[in-house]
Parts: C-alpha cells; sequence; structure tokens
C-alpha cells in the first residue's frame, strides 16, 4: 500500500518516515510541505539519507494516489483535508487535535469553530482497538493524554481524583523556534507551564468518562531539558487503601496482552526511539503513585499513528514497531 504524509517536515512527519522505513506492507508515496516544496526530504531530515529518496511536494489533495494519508498538520489545519480524503476512499490517520474530541468541546479548548467535524475512533490503541480496528479513519491521540491515561486506567474506577504530573521534552513543541525552546532557557533548567489549563485535559477526561470513572482529574505539565520523552506521574487518589500486591496485579492483568505496556521500572531511555510505554505502580494507604515513561514522538504521535494504520488495515498490530529503545 503507497502512504502520503501531509505536513512531512516537522519532527512527526520525519518519525513517521524513520519508522515505516521497516513497515512490510506500506511505503511513503508522497511527502508534503508547502515551504519546502521541491527540496529533497533529506535536507530537512538528514538522519534518513541513503533510505528516503523523496523531494518535498504541494500537491492538491484531489490529485494525490495513495492508500493511506497521515495529516502531521498542526491543530485546526487537518479539517480542511478531510472532506476531499474520505470523499476518494483514502484511509486517513490524523496526528492532531481536530477529531480527538466532540465538536462543542473541541471549539472550546481550541477556540475556533470546527467545519467538517465526524465522530471517529480515538486511536488509543490500548483502550479504543476494537473500534480502531478496519476504520477508515481514526483520530490519535495526544502525547500526555497517552503516557497519563495509560499510567492510570487499570485503577480508573476507583479513583476519586486523580492528578497528573509530567516531564516533557522539549521535541513535544515541534520543530519552529521560540523563546520557550531557545537552549539556554530551557539547559540546566526545568519550567512549569499552563499549569491548570493545558489543552490535553480535555483528551485526559474523556478518557477517564470512557473508563466509567468518577475521578476529578488535573493535570500540570513541564518542560524537561531532554530531546525525546515524556515522564508522567499520576496520583491516584482512593475511597479505600489498597495494598502493593494488589494493586501490581491489577496493573499486570490489565496490561498482560498488550505488546507495547511493558512493566518495568520507568526509564526515559529505556522506551526513547520507540513504541513502548513502561509503567509501574506503588502504593501508600489511599494513593496510588503509577509513573509512566514514552517517546512523544513515537507512543506520543507517529508510532501510535502506525499503530493505528496496522489495526485500520487487519494487520498484526506490532508491524514495523517492534524496536527496542536506545538505552542509554
Amino acid at each position: 500500500m503507497k502512504a502520503a504524509i501531509i505536513g512531512a517536515s516537522g519532527y512527526t512527519g520525519g518519525e513517521l518516515i524513520r519508522l515505516m522505513q521497516s513497515h512490510p506492507h506500506v511505503t511513503i508515496d508522497v511527502a508534503t510541505s508547502r515551504q519546502l516544496a521541491g527540496k529533497p526530504v533529506t535536507s530537512q531530515h538528514p538522519h534518513l539519507k541513503g533510505f528516503c529518496n523523496l523531494t518535498f511536494e504541494n500537491p492538491e489533495i484531489s490529485s494525490l494516489d495513495t492508500d493511506i494519508a497521515f495529516l502531521a498538520v498542526p491543530h485546526t489545519a487537518a479539517m480542511a483535508y478531510v472532506p476531499d480524503l474520505m470523499e476518494r476512499g483514502i484511509k486517513i490517520i490524523d496526528l492532531s487535535a481536530d477529531y480527538r474530541l466532540p465538536q462543542a468541546v473541541f471549539e472550546e479548548v481550541y477556540g475556533t469553530p470546527h467545519t467538517a467535524w465526524k465522530e471517529v475512533p480515538y486511536g488509543l490503541c490500548e483502550l479504543h482497538r476494537d473500534a480502531c480496528r478496519n476504520a477508515p479513519f481514526v483520530s490519535n491521540p495526544g502525547c500526555f493524554p497517552t503516557g497519563a491515561t495509560l499510567a492510570s486506567a487499570p485503577l480508573a474506577k476507583k479513583a476519586h481524583t486523580i492528578i497528573y504530573d509530567s516531564k516533557t521534552g522539549v521535541s513535544g513543541a515541534g520543530d519552529s523556534p521560540s523563546a520557550t525552546t531557545h537552549f539556554p532557557n530551557v539547559g540546566d533548567n526545568l519550567t512549569a507551564y499552563k499549569w491548570t489549563s493545558h489543552r490535553h485535559l480535555a483528551e485526559m477526561r474523556q478518557e477517564l468518562a470512557y473508563l466509567g470513572s468518577p475521578a476529578r482529574c488535573y493535570f500540570t505539565p513541564h518542560l524537561l531539558p531532554v530531546n525525546r520523552g515524556i515522564l508522567t506521574t499520576a496520583h491516584i487518589l482512593l475511597d479505600e487503601p489498597i495494598e502493593q500486591k494488589e494493586v501490581e496485579k491489577i496493573y499486570q492483568d490489565f496490561y498482560r496482552n498488550e505488546p507495547f505496556v511493558r512493566y518495568q521500572r520507568p526509564s526515559l531511555n529505556a522506551v526513547r526511539g520507540s513504541n513502548f510505554c513502561d509503567l509501574m505502580v506503588e502504593a501508600s494507604e489511599n494513593r496510588v503513585v503509577a509513573v509512566s515513561v514514552i517517546d512523544n514522538l513515537v507512543k506520543g504521535a507517529s508510532g501510535q499513528a502506525i499503530q493505528n494504520m496496522n489495526l485500520m488495515c487487519g494487520w498484526d498490530e506490532t508491524l514495523g514497531l517492534m524496536n527496542p529503545g536506545m538505552l542509554p
């Protein structure tokens, strides 16, 4: 099958191309970029030299001759592409936020009207696998909600409050330089941002509701001076105390058959470059602390998008993704 990456010049586009090199059934046929049209893909992604011979293009969507389209575009931009792609029967994986939330919630959170809303599966595979399987269109989750939801899902129904505290690498801000991501402002530093109002909180609350959890949910992200990775500490507050052995069994049973969730001590290095989520829990009276780690560009974006593509096409979910992390 042939795939197009719409918005291929950014980090997630580069990761899609990198990861797809080992996929047995799909080749990247088109890589689009308005600003870089006519330039080799390797001019923006030099690590792909020898693996990718494509040139950036800026085609009309109506001219695409492809089976699958990945929308690696900014939030609020994907909705402009979706109607034409759907009309032509092209499978869609949207990596932006445009289809993750109900229309009214999206418009409130992102402050803009949705011009082409459609209800589609939310592609957190571990929770929505059946909805994603053979679907023509899947919305890829946000990076923070992926790590946070996987950290709390096994205990969600038992919780009355969940507080997520996440530390993210700088690549989560994208490849456009800003004062926030300027090295002297990031290096040897740790800063909290959007303390109570990060947009991904809506996805976290949505997934807790899906899990049948009554929990109040709060979230504060922090910028960590590393390139990749998200470490999330979930403080899960319960009505009744729970023993360590019991909570460990709950987590191990919940994720027993999940190929990309590993119960082990979390370390960013152990998942960097991979599609794995590593997590572990510790109980203390009425509180459970669950810590998860993911690579924000892989399990938090492009790797999970490929995992969704595999489900949509009826293939083994792990195709192209069974690669270990890069320790150290």
